[in-house]
């Protein structure tokens, strides 16, 4: 997975700590910890389960829709799974879906009301 995201998003993730890989964004980080582990860290009784949609999706909000295909670009040559190629939205951005080697569903969007910080970190008003 480090390989995966270090491709999809061109960063150089931080793996000096033993057993966890920090990736940093602009305003989040990720965080990637084995499924196993993160179970058990959380509870004896939950049992970690690959291959199911939970309703979750994570996001990544670009400036450019050029920018969010070129994630798509990326992420395909990487080994994801594209699920529903980027188009036009109802909403009025644009955006498509895919899921990674641990099948985590990704949407990744571009709208015309999305406004940045000068870090790069995505406004809400």
């Amino acid at each position: 997975m480090i390989t995966f995201y270090e491709a999809v998003l061109e960063t150089h993730p931080d793996t000096s700590y033993e057993g966890i890989t920090f990736i940093e964004l602009p305003g989040v980080w990720i965080s990637l910890y084995p499924l196993e582990h993160l179970a058990k860290d959380i509870s004896k009784q939950i049992k970690p389960i690959h291959n199911l949609f939970n309703g979750i999706t994570l996001a990544h909000n670009t400036k450019t829709r050029e920018e969010v295909d070129a994630i798509f670009q990326r992420a395909e040559s990487a080994g994801a799974h594209i699920i529903k190629k980027p188009k036009d939205t109802f909403w009025g951005g644009y955006s498509g879906y895919f899921s990674d080697p641990d099948e985590y569903h990704w949407e990744i969007a571009w709208g015309p009301m999305f406004e940045f910080t000068e870090q790069g970190d995505l406004k809400f008003k």
